[in-house]
């Protein structure tokens, strides 16, 4: 199965920094980062050409694949009370082979 090709997407700086909204620092996205994965919390309109542009812009790496899933936010009681998390969209990108970001510090 060969990879879609994308038409590159020119965006500004400022939808830049829109699209990319923080980076995710878990568990399971630190597994990722063997694999020359990042991931990042995104805007929900946000699509994968976008995000690749973005990060591509703001990082100055390479990008290989953009993989996006949305998140539903979960149902929580605070005394009594229901209430709900808010939906988040996650971008996990994968970068090209001698490529890094580092995350923990600002752009």
């Amino acid at each position: 199965m060969t990879a879609r090709a994308y038409k590159p997407v020119k965006i500004s700086d400022i939808r830049a920094y829109d699209i990319i909204r923080s980076p995710m620092v878990t568990e399971k996205s630190t597994m990722g980062s063997e694999h020359n994965q990042v991931t990042f919390k995104v805007a929900m309109d946000a699509t994968k050409p976008e995000i690749k542009a973005a990060i591509e812009m703001l990082f100055k790496v390479k990008v290989t694949a953009v993989n996006t899933l949305r998140q539903s936010g979960k149902i929580k009681r605070f005394r009594g009370i229901k209430g709900k998390r808010p939906d988040y969209k996650k971008a996990m990108v994968s970068l090209a082979e001698g490529e890094s970001i580092d995350v923990t510090t600002g752009i």
